[in-house]
Formats: structure tokens, C-alpha cells, sequence
């Protein structure tokens, strides 16, 4: 009986992450002008996670030989990062007083480059920086979305229920509820979407009604030259900040200490935990990365927490490396956390809150890490599980975890997506990919 040929896959109506596929790292076969619509540009470590993730592909973009444009907004208290790359170009113009994009003038910038030498071959929106009114008639267009407002309710919900009776009720969950609407109207102006979780990709289809052929699921990706296993790297790092060998457990928290990132919820519960068992406190050590008004309180609260303030990415490789295990509260159910990429490539197991984000995409079994629901006594459990699991344990999921991380979340994979999408909207016969499965 002779075999049935294997039928090529039309990557517009692939259902699931482009990150599970296998695109080649040959030259491409064509390279593109692209323009890039970004509200802000990184500077240094105060960077959010849509501007380091904007970061990350198009450097890699230009990398690969794409003649990139960037459209983004100046920075009035630092000088604009320089990188050696001809064929990375930036427009700058003055932010307006909410700190966007200005937008009539990143079109002219737009449009000025669109007339020279050839047309862009494929136009790139991080969010809203190019608002839909002027987006609606590009064909070319993609936009990638950190956040929609239905992922949001749930961060809504979470607040209203961890709120304590002195504080105000507020009234966003109604607000928010108008916002999906306004959204579900606006986003078919975009011609293709980019979610960046699985979930996402999952509420665009059948929450905002966008044709399934337009909507694509591309996961965040890290730096993977970056973010690796590194035992020495980790001892330097713990011998830098004194920590002692005895502790038997290092937890580290890393990003904004902010309410909203769960700074509140962990606060509480290690300070119960800390109170009702002496052996727990004598034994755990807890690193905290970051910048926010929740550092002055993990300062407060005990001996054996250090807050460590922001560190630039070499460094919080080697903080991920001298922890046993990464915690992230977050409240935020939206996009795709950086930060549990970045320990999960370093092979350090990840703890973090139960968003259909990250269980959908990140820790998708109890075999990479721990997930807990977004209250107290769930999040103590779940630290209490830690400690009684002790190292070895540990040390095991992160080795599962960084599998996963290198299959999924290195910067190389999400890059060689994004490229493949680009060369498909480009045009139509980069939009088939050889079956491997049939």
C-alpha cells in the first residue's frame, strides 16, 4: 500500500504555539524591511516585559540581516542606547504627556521611510503603539498583544478578594467589562494578531471573535547565552551577598515590588509563616531583585530577606543560578512573565501564581515547578510543599524545567517564528510548512 504524502501545514491556521515548530537557521530566504511601532524603548533595567520583549526580536531580526526601522519615543533623562548594527535604524520623537507615542509624528517618520528605496515588507505594532485608526488599512500589519482586557477581569477579581475592609471598593470590574467590548470592536482593524500565551491565543479566537487565520500564538522567548546553569556563577553570587551555607532553601522573588505583581500576598504569608514556625525562618533565605515601594517592607520584616534592588541581565543570570527555586505572586494575569523564562532556562524549578497564562504555557505540570491560587493559606501550602521538598527535589524539576525552557522560550526560537510570520505575510508561499507529524 503506498504511504500517503505528508500534507504541508498552512502555518495561518496553525492551532498551537509556532514555538513547538522547526524553522531552519540558514540565511533567510529573503530579507525584509521592517517597521517596529514601540511606546518606549528599554533603557538599561527599567524595562517592562513588552520592552524587553521588543528588544529581544528585533535585535535578533537585525541580526539575522532584516533592515529594521524603529518607530519610539525619546527618553528626556537618558542618553538612547546605541547598538553596532547598520541595518538597525531608529526614529525618535518627543513622547507626548502621557508618555505614548506621538502618533502623527511617527507617521510622517513612517511614511517618509515607507517612500525611500522600497516599501516595508511587513509592519510590526508592540500593543497599541500604533493605534488602530491608522492601522486599519495596513494588510502588511501584525500587532503583538502583552495584555487584553480579558485576561485583566481575572487580575480585577484577585484584587477585589485580597482587598481588606479599610480599603475603598472600587468599581473596575464594570469598567473593565466595557473595555472587552471596546477592545472586541477595535482589534479586527489589526489584520493579524500575535498572542504571546496560549491562553491569549485562545480569548482572541473565541472571546474577540478574530478569524482563527489571523490570530497566531508566538511565546516569549530569553536570551539563552544569557540565561543558563552556572554553579560557579551562583556561588560568587551568594558569596558577593554573604549568604550562608547553612540555609538549607533560597527562594528569590525578581522585577517590580509592586501590589499588583503580588508583593502584598507573599508579604503576608511569609510573615505568618515567619511567626508561626522559628525552623522555617532559620533555614530560608529569601532574595528579592527588584525595585518598588515593597522593598522598604521585605527590609522590615526580617533578618534572613535581602533586597537586592534592579540588576542588569548578567547579573540576574547569576542570581537565578544561587536560588533554589523562583517565586513570582503576580496578580497580573496577563502576557507572559519574563522572568519565569529566564529561571526556567538557568534550570532553576519556578513557583507562581494559577493565571491560564502560566499554566497554559509555563508550568504546565508539577513535574517543572509548583503553581498556587492567588490567597494566603494557598501560597503558604505551597512554600510550606517547598521547604518540605526540599533541594533534591528541586533540583530535578529544574532540570525538566530548563528542557522545556530550551524547547519553547529561547530568543532564538521566538525570533525564528516572528521571521517565519513576517516572511508569510510578506508573501503567501512562506506561509507552508513541511509536515514532520504525518
Amino acid at each position: 500500500m503506498m504511504k500517503k504524502p505528508k500534507e504541508d501545514i498552512d502555518l495561518l491556521t496553525f492551532p498551537s504555539a509556532w514555538n513547538h515548530l522547526s524553522f531552519s537557521s540558514d540565511p533567510p530566504p529573503k530579507i525584509l524591511k521592517i517597521a517596529l511601532f514601540v511606546k518606549k524603548w528599554p533603557h538599561r533595567s527599567h524595562a517592562g516585559g513588552l520592552e524587553r520583549h521588543a528588544l529581544t526580536l528585533h535585535l535578533a531580526l537585525a541580526k539575522r540581516g532584516h533592515e529594521l526601522h524603529i518607530f519610539t519615543t525619546s527618553s528626556p533623562n537618558s542618553s538612547f542606547a546605541r547598538y553596532p548594527i547598520n541595518n538597525l535604524n531608529f526614529h525618535l520623537s518627543k513622547p507626548t504627556a502621557g508618555g505614548y507615542l506621538e502618533q502623527a509624528i511617527a507617521w510622517k517618520q513612517f511614511q517618509t521611510q515607507n517612500s525611500t528605496g522600497r516599501p516595508f515588507d511587513v509592519i510590526h505594532t508592540e500593543s497599541v503603539g500604533l493605534l488602530h485608526t491608522r492601522a486599519k488599512n495596513l494588510t502588511n500589519l501584525a500587532v503583538t498583544w502583552h495584555g487584553i482586557a480579558y485576561e485583566t477581569i481575572h487580575s480585577d477579581i484577585i484584587q477585589e478578594l485580597l482587598r481588606t475592609p479599610e480599603e475603598q471598593q472600587a468599581n473596575v470590574l464594570t469598567e473593565r467589562a466595557m473595555k472587552v467590548v471596546e477592545e472586541v470592536r477595535f482589534f479586527p482593524r489589526y489584520s493579524h494578531h500575535v498572542a504571546t500565551s496560549d491562553h491569549a491565543g485562545d480569548v482572541l479566537k473565541r472571546i474577540y471573535m478574530i478569524p482563527e487565520e489571523r490570530v497566531h500564538t508566538i511565546l516569549n522567548g530569553v536570551d539563552e547565552e544569557i540565561f543558563k546553569p552556572d554553579l560557579s556563577q551562583g556561588n560568587d553570587f551568594k558569596e558577593k551577598f554573604g549568604i550562608s551555607k547553612s540555609r538549607s532553601l533560597i527562594l528569590g522573588m525578581a522585577g517590580r515590588l509592586v501590589k499588583d505583581k503580588g508583593h502584598p500576598l507573599i508579604f503576608e504569608a511569609l510573615k505568618q509563616i515567619f511567626v508561626e514556625n522559628n525552623k522555617f525562618q532559620e533555614s530560608v533565605i529569601v532574595l528579592v531583585a527588584g525595585d518598588g515601594p515593597w522593598g522598604a517592607r521585605y527590609r522590615d520584616l526580617r533578618a534572613n530577606i535581602l533586597v537586592l534592588g534592579p540588576l542588569e541581565q548578567a547579573q540576574l543570570a547569576r542570581f537565578y543560578n544561587a536560588i533554589d527555586i523562583f517565586v513570582n505572586p503576580t496578580l497580573r494575569a496577563q502576557g507572559l512573565d519574563h522572568t519565569l523564562l529566564e529561571a526556567m532556562l538557568t534550570g532553576t524549578p519556578v513557583m507562581a501564581t494559577r493565571l491560564g497564562s502560566i499554566t497554559g504555557s509555563v508550568v504546565v505540570g508539577p513535574e517543572m515547578g509548583y503553581t498556587f491560587p492567588p490567597n494566603v493559606a494557598s501560597l503558604k501550602k505551597a512554600l510550606y510543599r517547598v521547604w518540605n521538598d526540599g533541594r533534591e527535589v528541586l533540583e530535578k524539576k529544574g532540570k525538566v524545567a530548563r528542557q522545556r525552557g530550551l524547547q519553547l522560550f529561547t530568543a532564538t526560537k521566538m525570533a525564528a517564528a516572528y521571521e517565519r510570520l513576517f516572511l508569510c505575510i510578506s508573501k503567501e508561499e512562506y506561509c507552508k510548512y513541511q509536515n514532520p507529524f504525518t
